[in-house]
């Protein structure tokens, strides 16, 4: 990552790749909150540059941001568990280098959301003691590898997976080309592939998006998840032609909101804000989804277990809106800046 001396950032090389972000030479030791930034498919860690400078710039003495870069470009093709393998070595890694940081939370783009739930569900350490009547929520949370929970951020992340029902809008919602898709994704996209289309029915077990909603042996997917005090899902409601709106805000169709323009003058593209209640998974199936596809469904159900802020953002009168995928992280500065207001707002939100 080639920061420089811009507005008092500051960049290094960490040990075995990545690079640490942060706002001056002082900060390095104050800053108690590590922050986590993955890139999605075919991604590298400078997809982060434009984001990572400005938290580092924004929220001074506070954070020292870690840009990932054990999983990028074809290394993204090995598959969701080892590309979460990876990054769990790699934050061990980082942690251990800063003993004075406290606090931890991850951002995520795309596939990367995915990796990093990966990752975190295998960093997760549940509480000391068991939980006592009476006792504070934030009690009985657990940690990630004993640092306090505080964001868990997807940016454009397949999270109920990308196949069928126009969850992948360059496929147009055709129903031949989508089963096409399930049947040749693998040769494009490796595993990974078999894992976004929930293909990968490996020595008996249940596609890993499936297993993702719920702890799993030693994984503890749902208990990391639940370890969070905000976990912060933003999409595309549109034009992103690589991840569906519904995915990316683990919806289901009649739930997708209405939306017009923009909330506030300060955020243009941000169209609707919703705090998702938790809700209880063993709720019976209502008729409305009995004929959805239910694999889909179950994974819904599971994330929803948990509470979700849902951000929801539209470039549709951006002259870049076919790069929403792009724009939404500020990809590129130069080409995605438009984004910038998503960037601000995940910052503005980021210490609540």
């Amino acid at each position: 990552m080639d920061c420089g001396p811009r507005e008092n950032v500051v960049c290094s090389e960490s040990i075995n790749g990545g690079r640490d972000v942060w706002s001056s030479k002082d900060s390095a030791s104050s800053a108690d909150h590590l922050v986590v930034m993955a890139n999605g498919i075919l991604g590298r860690s400078k997809d982060w540059k434009f984001a990572a400078e400005q938290f580092a710039r924004m929220l001074p003495d506070k954070v020292i941001v870690h840009c990932s870069e054990r999983n990028e470009s074809k290394m993204t093709l090995d598959g969701v568990d080892v590309m979460g393998e990876r990054l769990v070595e790699e934050v061990v890694e980082v942690i251990k280098r800063k003993p004075h940081v406290r606090k931890i939370s991850f951002i995520a783009h795309s596939m990367g959301g995915l990796v990093a739930r990966y990752a975190i569900g295998r960093l997760y350490r549940p509480p000391k003691t068991e939980p006592v009547e009476g006792a504070r929520c934030e009690d009985s949370r657990g940690t990630i590898y004993g640092l306090e929970a505080m964001n868990f951020i997807t940016v454009a992340t397949p999270h109920l997976g990308s196949r069928g029902n126009k969850q992948v809008p360059f496929l147009f919602g055709v129903s031949a080309f989508e089963k096409a898709a399930c049947l040749i994704i693998h040769w494009i996209f490796g595993r990974t592939g078999r894992h976004l289309f929930l293909t990968d029915f490996e020595e008996g077990k249940p596609p890993l998006l499936q297993r993702m909603v719920d702890d799993w042996g030693d994984l503890y997917f749902m208990s990391a998840l639940r370890a969070f005090k905000r976990r912060v899902a933003y999409s595309n409601v549109g034009y992103d032609h690589i991840v569906g709106w519904r995915t990316s805000s683990i919806r289901r169709d009649r739930e997708l909101p209405k939306w017009e323009d923009s909330l506030n003058e300060k955020y243009p593209h941000i169209v609707y804000e919703e705090y998702s209640e938790a809700k209880d998974g063993e709720q019976p199936i209502s008729v409305e989804d009995k004929g959805s596809d239910m694999l889909e469904e179950e994974i819904v159900r599971g994330l929803s277990r948990v509470t979700w802020e849902k951000v929801d953002v539209s470039f549709h009168s951006s002259r870049q809106r076919n790069a929403a995928h792009s724009i939404i992280q500020v990809k590129d500065h130069f080409m995605h800046s438009e984004g910038e207001d998503v960037i601000q707002h995940m910052i503005d939100h980021f210490l609540t």
